[in-house]
């Protein structure tokens, strides 16, 4: 522990932002990391605790009161060996993880945790600036050959963990570029691509093979893959997207929140317009915009609405307005429910809460507004919750532009799924458990939200490292990576 008393001495201060007439001018990153003296002051808050409930909150295991000690020791070149022995992907959880391990942090209890994101993502950028982030290639290969269907985070995690191991391993990728929903489902303000592109020379300087535009279960078979490969991984991901069960769904004007964001994540990237895409160009400029979903998929709609210029954004929830606090003797260390105000919806939009969506209205086969009503919770006959309407609380709502943001039901059936006949859970979901991610057929594994449905980028890593090293064990008896 370097400052015994660091966090009776000194405040809780986390990274800044730019001001919102400044960042709504452009699509780059807009927060402000904090100066290195200051960061280090805020590493020294670390309180080592006995049992830090930090690493309870962390799904890849991060050591966090560690790499908190060496910040502040200034030691920045062992904070970084100690967070990749642990974490693949630093500048990505850096940047768009919510933190489960500041909710668990000890000092969270008075509302000042410890900025465990911020130092995390200033060890990574600082690692990559100062040149010490290379690639890390297997000394010898083992001859076993792995196929990764899906370059999100799970599937890039494992694939890096399986070469590194010494296997030969082929990413497959439906998009013409890698990255999944990293790349075209994460708005370019919140992180920009030249990361994920980054990483991705990296890992091929370890071998890693991208095979982008070419979907497996359409432009080659399952079982072609299986005769060519010893070991096919699926992290495909959760993309079947939930959709509006309402009349009037099918007026133009209704999309995907993907649809939308995907067609804005390709202009930044130079791309042409695609004029014959399924959805058309989408644009919420001079509209007046809808989103339904209160998660961080309608809040990346928010805050690329407000950049297009809308005229108007309205964020609906089905759910009841969350507390502003959270009962800390009932919920810590777990994650809180408790209202949270994205840097998006910082930017302008009106929010409702407990608000149902009855039907699409429309003029000319176009939406022009959604006939809506409010929600109570009651008891039902079993005694348990459920919403109903409230008499006469019916109310419309002027739309130019609605976007499904309600998440993922998992992942899509047809092709991959369909082919390669393995079991599913209840859910829709693949069906493999956490120890050995195999799925009903021996040579196929499963991870990240193909595995365990719609969930956060830090879970898909480490579901991606522990899949891993389950593979490498199947194929060599033994495995030396870590979980």
């Amino acid at each position: 522990m370097g400052k015994p008393t660091g966090f009776l001495e000194i405040e809780r201060h986390d990274r800044g932002y730019a001001p919102v007439a400044e960042r709504l001018k452009h699509w780059k990153e807009f927060v402000e990391p904090l100066p290195q003296a200051e960061l280090q002051q805020q590493a020294s808050r670390c309180m080592s605790c006995g049992i830090p409930f930090c690493h309870q909150g962390c799904p890849v295991n991060n050591q966090i009161p560690d790499f908190n000690d060496l910040v502040y020791r200034d030691q920045w070149r062992d904070a970084l060996d100690n967070l990749q022995s642990t974490n693949n992907f630093p500048e990505f959880t850096g940047r768009i993880c919510p933190a489960p391990c500041e909710a668990s942090c000890t000092l969270n209890i008075p509302d000042t945790p410890v900025t465990i994101k911020s130092i995390e993502c200033q060890i990574i950028d600082r690692g990559w600036e100062e040149g010490w982030v290379t690639p890390q290639p297997s000394e010898r290969g083992t001859g076993k050959r792995v196929a990764v269907v899906g370059s999100g985070p799970a599937g890039l995690a494992c694939a890096q963990q399986l070469a590194r191991a010494g296997h030969a391993t082929t990413v497959f990728e439906k998009s013409d570029r890698p990255g999944g929903l990293l790349r075209y489902g994460i708005p370019d303000f919140k992180m920009e691509k030249h990361l994920i592109d980054r990483r991705i020379r990296q890992m091929e300087a370890e071998g890693v093979i991208f095979r982008c535009n070419f979907e497996v279960g359409v432009d080659v078979s399952v079982q072609r893959l299986l005769d060519d490969y010893d070991v096919l991984v699926m992290a495909n991901g959760a993309e079947d997207p939930r959709d509006l069960n309402a009349h009037g769904r099918d007026l133009d004007g209704i999309h995907y929140a993907m649809e939308f964001l995907t067609q804005q994540n390709k202009r930044n990237a130079g791309d042409q317009e695609d004029v014959a895409a399924p959805a058309g160009t989408l644009s919420a400029k001079g509209k007046h915009v809808v989103v339904i979903g209160g998660g961080d998929t309608g809040s990346d709609c928010i805050g690329t609405s407000n950049r297009q210029g809308a005229a108007s954004v309205v964020q609906l929830e089905i759910m009841p307005q969350p507390p502003e606090h959270e009962n800390k003797a009932l919920t810590w260390p777990d994650w809180p429910l408790k209202m949270r105000t994205s840097s998006s919806q910082q930017e302008g939009v009106e929010r409702d809460f407990a608000v149902a969506t009855r039907r699409a209205l429309g003029q000319d086969g176009r939406v022009t507004a959604l006939d809506c009503a409010r929600l109570e919770w009651v008891a039902g006959d079993d005694g348990r919750m459920q919403m109903r309407e409230v008499e006469g609380s019916a109310f419309e709502l002027k739309a130019d532009l609605v976007l499904l943001a309600m998440g993922f039901v998992g992942p899509r059936k047809s092709g991959l799924i369909e082919q390669s006949a393995v079991e599913l859970d209840a859910r829709g979901n693949v069906k493999a458990n956490v120890q050995d991610y195999r799925t009903s057929d021996a040579r196929i594994f499963a991870c990240g939200d193909a595995r365990r449905g719609q969930s956060l980028v830090v879970w898909a890593i480490r579901e991606g490292r522990q899949c891993a090293r389950a593979i490498d064990a199947h194929l060599m008896g033994v495995s030396k990576l870590p979980r």
